[in-house]
């Protein structure tokens, strides 16, 4: 993947313009004026956390509609185009491994010690929150 995830961006919005696709075209939109954003910030992050952010965002913001409502909808449909974007996503089978081999390498494992590991190998690929209650669990 030579091209910046930017890069595809701005060339994937001028196929949703000629495709008509107002829901992917809005999402592609918001996504570069938060990269342009980025670009101009004093502290520049990689453009994977600013995708990995915003959906997230829109992820938590599903849930304040009721099921079956256009605006749930919409937002479904803005995750989807999001989630072309993230990286492909871990499975809890394979967390659960991960979680267990750094709970085993360890002399006394915890849950700061095990989060700030697993963070950084899971960011972007395994929800924060399940994650979280997964390494409670196998602390028990």
């Amino acid at each position: 993947m030579s091209d910046s995830i930017k890069d595809i961006v701005s060339s994937q919005i001028i196929a949703a313009m000629k495709a008509k696709d107002k829901v992917r075209l809005n999402a592609l939109r918001y996504l570069k004026k938060l990269f342009i954003e980025n670009d101009t910030a004093k502290k520049v992050v990689p453009e994977i956390d600013i995708v990995i952010s915003y959906t997230k965002k829109v992820k938590d913001s599903i849930s304040l509609y009721p099921q079956g409502s256009s605006q749930r909808a919409e937002l479904e449909a803005e995750v989807a185009v999001l989630s072309e974007f993230l990286p492909k996503q871990l499975e809890e089978s394979e967390v659960q491994a991960m979680i267990d081999t750094l709970k085993s390498s360890q002399e006394n494992p915890n849950m700061g010690s095990l989060m700030k590991e697993l963070q950084t190998k899971t960011k972007g690929q395994f929800d924060g929150k399940k994650l979280s209650q997964m390494v409670q669990a196998s602390l028990k």
